[in-house]
């Protein structure tokens, strides 16, 4: 298949390198210094399944440059989604698919909204991987896998033929049924996580342990859960206390990727996560106290470091 990946960080990075030595025919959009790495150096993963290096892989910061696409994997940063998905626009032919793996569940409105609902389908990602180096991608644990499908549940032929294409390269892949669900289960931990380890800037295993802060973690996930499924999302009423016993089997020492950014005086994706819960639970009729309180501490933070 010809894929590209809008947004080669560590994410689009990982799966970009594995479908490339795959087999298929992969475009790596990327930037600055990253981009300027992998054209010199190629493109070079340290991962806990083996290593990969693609010694000259096709890189570019200009869409245009790869042309029509069978597959987009879409793995930029929230606040870049509108101008990344205006600019992918040159990667769209008939028969497109546009994958985001990003966090959130606005994500897919946004691109819906920029590219029509044909080109988009739902996709969710379980992976830790980030850029350790210009050009070096680094994948924390074995964990690696894709979940997609198509709104409204049918299967696709372009599906199919990607997450074959995907299983052949070794990425574990699945195609889902009802993938608004899917997309929902995940925003709901990572609700939980993000905002706990954001504001408390403590690790999970400190976070559940603590019963005023454990309380805080149950809080944030159950009023995601209540707009979930105000707005029409098959989710189990209790699911909010499941994901609260799947938090007491996570690494202690585990943060969400937003307290990463905090900590480096990056802008945080907070507007994307308890702050679209808040602002959905505003519209809906859902109070959502807790994670309008998360907002409202980091909000401070949501473009970068103060000057």
């Amino acid at each position: 298949m010809k894929i590209a990946i809008m947004g080669t960080g560590g994410v689009g990075g990982y799966f970009g390198a594995k479908l490339a030595l795959g087999g298929n025919e992969v475009g790596f959009i990327a930037r600055g210094a990253h981009l300027a790495a992998i054209q010199a150096r190629g493109l070079t993963v340290h991962s806990p399944l083996g290593d990969l290096h693609l010694p000259a892989p096709r890189a570019t910061d200009t869409p245009a440059d790869i042309g029509p696409v069978d597959v987009v994997l879409f793995s930029v940063k929230l606040w870049d989604t509108e101008t990344a998905a205006a600019a992918i626009q040159p990667l769209i032919g008939p028969q497109t698919v546009v994958i985001s793996l990003q966090n959130g569940v606005v994500k897919d409105e946004l691109l819906t909204a920029a590219l029509g609902r044909p080109a988009v389908a739902g996709g969710v990602c379980y992976i830790a991987a980030t850029i350790e180096a210009p050009g070096v991608i680094a994948h924390a644990n074995p964990l690696q896998k894709m979940v997609f499908g198509e709104y409204g549940g049918q299967r696709s032929d372009r599906l199919e033929r990607f997450q074959q294409a995907c299983v052949r390269s070794g990425i574990e892949a699945e195609i889902s049924e009802d993938i608004a669900r899917t997309i929902w289960e995940k925003f709901v931990l990572l609700i939980g996580v993000s905002a706990t380890t954001a504001t408390t800037r403590c690790p999970i295993g400190t976070v559940r342990g603590h019963p005023a802060s454990r309380r805080l973690l149950e809080a944030v996930m159950q009023e995601t859960v209540a707009v979930g499924r105000a707005d029409g999302v098959n989710l189990p009423a209790d699911y909010a206390q499941d994901r609260l016993r799947f938090c007491d089997t996570l690494p202690a020492a585990m943060t969400a990727s937003m307290l990463h950014d905090l900590e480096h005086g990056h802008p945080l994706e907070v507007p994307w996560l308890s702050g679209d819960v808040s602002e959905r639970g505003r519209r809906l009729g859902v109070p959502t106290p807790y994670n309008t309180a998360v907002f409202d501490i980091l909000a401070v933070r949501a473009q970068g470091a103060p000057k």
